[in-house]
């Protein structure tokens, strides 16, 4: 008999992901009925927005049917519709959870979400029963799917009606045992530049994750016409994308302009078509040069773009396509530091050869290392913190690029007052090439990524160990 009148509520399970839900059933002397899948009401109650794309009814004359235990790659909402099944879920993806076991009975008033490389098996309870299932790939004939044999005393699943007795297919009859299950691995994540700076981090990050894949400008060009084929997307759930023109002065020449408008925007437009149409998420790096450094507060996410060069705007243009993505992580941030040029590295050499260097004092912000560019991309795709744009550098106090070169030539044991401080319009005055018009402040917020309880580490501190690194890499 079908429970009348519950709320909408998700009953989460020993397999993470895994999660039943009690559906309304409204009836009378008619019938009844129920909203099986309602996207709106279902998401705001927890529901991962999942993008089913086909629809498939199993219908079982029988009581006593039993489907086997198979993981395919793909997430299920299953129902019922007319009768009852006792479910049975296996988690067979590597990781600590592998082999937990839930069950549970549904009829039409509770129905549960499978997420990919969960084994799902049922067995009728009453005959005519009908089960069906929401999925968010398509069914293929020459698919390899990860299979369990239903009756494996490993799992011990107390089946209603025994399995002897039941009516059950040779070939799931067939299936082996627990301990012959290849883990289900997870979807790949793709690095693209991985040997930038940042590209470098994340490898630092990821070593020993076996399902990370990386490459690299320009073997992979996300501006090529046919980007769409240039992986099996399917096999992936997430893209970092790494790589950008961030060639500040050089954006505002005609080949500078072109290619900045390339890179930073017609490779973006790729990117975003592949990650729309294989819902993939996509973890986009942006700037403060999105902004025209006017503000006195620090810039909060939703502060309004104002770029005031070609490299700003590209980089803003940008951020408005990744943002038309359900799935995105924009992480904006200023004055990056990692392995490879940058400016700290560039203070060490002067300070060492005994150049006196002049360093503008009228930019502020702060530092960001790539070091804490990669932890915060682990730390927001694997927590699944809500999609959207985040602001990251390192934390403390704003400073000026000056004050970093007197803090850096202090830290490699040199006299910091070696460093003259100089406005932006006279460190340029004799400049013969474009320049590109700086913010004259990058600070920004950092409240929305320290509310998914990640703690930017005080860029000082970062300074502190990058120095001694370098340093003992010089000597060395």
């Amino acid at each position: 008999m079908t429970e009348l009148g519950k709320t909408l509520r998700a009953v989460t399970t020993a397999i993470p992901g895994l999660v039943l839900w009690d559906l309304p059933v409204h009836g009378d002397n008619r019938g009844w009925f129920k909203e099986n899948w309602q996207r709106e009401k279902m998401i705001a109650a927890g529901m991962p927005d999942f993008g089913p794309v086909q629809n498939n009814v199993s219908f079982n004359e029988s009581a006593g049917t039993t489907r086997g235990i198979h993981a395919e790659p793909w997430d299920k909402y299953i129902s019922v519709t007319t009768g009852r099944i006792f479910g049975a879920w296996v988690d067979l993806r590597d990781g600590p959870t592998f082999g937990t076991v839930v069950t549970a009975e549904i009829d039409p008033s509770r129905a549960v979400f499978v997420p990919q490389g969960v084994g799902n098996g049922f067995q009728t309870l009453e005959p005519n029963t009908a089960y069906t299932y929401l999925v968010n790939d398509h069914y293929s004939p020459d698919g390899v799917y990860t299979s369990l044999n239903p009756g494996d005393a490993t799992i011990a699943i107390e089946w209603p009606i025994p399995l002897d007795q039941a009516e059950l297919s040779a070939k799931d009859r067939a299936q082996g045992p627990l301990s012959e299950v290849v883990p289900v691995q997870p979807r790949k994540i793709l690095v693209i530049g991985c040997g930038g700076q940042l590209g470098r981090a994340l490898q630092a990050a990821y070593e020993g994750v076996s399902h990370v894949d990386y490459v690299d400008l320009p073997d992979f060009d996300l501006t090529s016409a046919d980007f769409a084929s240039a992986r099996s997307w399917h096999d992936y759930s997430t893209i970092v994308n790494a790589a950008a023109y961030t060639a500040v002065d050089v954006a505002e020449t005609p080949e500078g302009r072109a290619a900045a408008w390339a890179a930073n925007v017609t490779g973006i437009a790729n990117l975003v078509r592949v990650a729309s149409a294989h819902r993939l998420t996509v973890v986009h790096i942006s700037s403060d040069y999105v902004f025209d450094g006017t503000s006195a507060q620090p810039y909060r996410e939703d502060d309004p773009m104002a770029p005031l060069g070609v490299y700003g705007q590209t980089k803003a243009a940008g951020d408005q396509i990744i943002s038309t993505l359900d799935r995105h992580y924009i992480l904006r941030t200023s004055w990056v530091i990692g392995d490879g040029r940058n400016f700290v590295r560039t203070m060490l050499s002067l300070a060492e050869r005994g150049v006196d260097p002049s360093v503008v004092d009228d930019q502020i912000g702060r530092l960001t290392f790539t070091s804490e560019l990669a932890r915060a991309i682990r730390h927001l795709t694997e927590s699944h913190a809500p999609h959207g744009t985040y602001n990251l550098t390192g934390s403390g106090p704003a400073t000026s690029w000056a004050d970093i070169a007197r803090r850096t030539f202090e830290l490699a044991g040199h006299d910091p007052n070696r460093v003259s401080g100089v406005s932006t319009a006279e460190y340029f005055a004799s400049a013969t090439n474009p320049v590109s018009p700086r913010p004259a402040s990058g600070v920004l917020d950092l409240t929305k990524i320290e509310s998914t309880g990640f703690v930017p580490a005080p860029a000082d501190e970062t300074l502190q160990s990058y120095v001694r690194l370098e340093t003992r890499a010089a000597v060395n």
